[in-house]
């Protein structure tokens, strides 16, 4: 974390890349991917220019970081849900709000997470946290002892499909595209019953 001192109003660091991470996601926040700046996310550090370059190459690496960060946050709310018991379109319904709850609290991070022309998207960790999170899906769907599947594997069609309405009405209502006659689209009854439309399957 970050820690500011009462000299110059630098900062104080315990970790260097955590709090080069904190300082790139409130940049992030404010002035959103298109106005990012690796030398902006170091001066609010409080550091060098070049102390970014150390820990992460450069703007993409930053920006990859974040990206990552970002999934590992998605993963982690997604697989803590309690969905023991549950029918398919009920576990379905809690991981979808999840889903845009996560969004509407994180519209910086969520925004990035799929601009892949400004992060090497195929980086092993950032890969690896972008499978976890269709298999957190998956899993909601087809039940935690559902056999493991391969990304082109028909299998995953139902995970797909409910992950591209999800993140597709996460988008359209965070941009301001859809009226669900609610303050809030994003907590409306609008996903709710889209999702009762899809052909899902008859799992236990």
């Amino acid at each position: 974390m970050i820690k500011e001192t009462s000299t110059g109003g630098r900062y104080h660091h315990g970790n260097l890349r955590a709090a080069l991470l904190d300082s790139a996601l409130v940049v992030l926040t404010e002035k959103g991917v298109a106005g990012f700046s690796m030398r902006e996310a170091a001066r609010r550090a409080g550091v060098s220019q070049s102390a970014p370059k150390y820990h992460f190459g450069d703007t993409r690496g930053l920006l990859g970081a974040l990206a990552t960060s970002a999934y590992q946050q998605l993963c982690d709310r997604l697989e803590g849900l309690d969905l023991t018991g549950l029918p398919v379109h009920e576990r379905t319904q809690r991981v979808a709000t999840q889903y845009v709850s996560f969004a509407g609290e994180n519209r910086a991070l969520f925004d990035l997470m799929w601009r892949m022309t400004q992060f090497d998207f195929t980086a092993p960790e950032l890969a690896e946290q972008k499978h976890r999170a269709l298999r957190a899906l998956d899993h909601a769907l087809r039940g935690e002892d559902a056999e493991p599947a391969d990304d082109t594997d028909p299998a995953l069609l139902p995970s797909y499909a409910v992950w591209s309405l999800v993140h597709g009405y996460a988008t359209l209502a965070l941009e301001g595209a859809i009226d669900s006659g609610s303050p809030d689209p994003l907590n409306s009854n609008l996903l709710p019953a889209m999702l009762t439309l899809l052909d899902m399957p008859d799992l236990p």
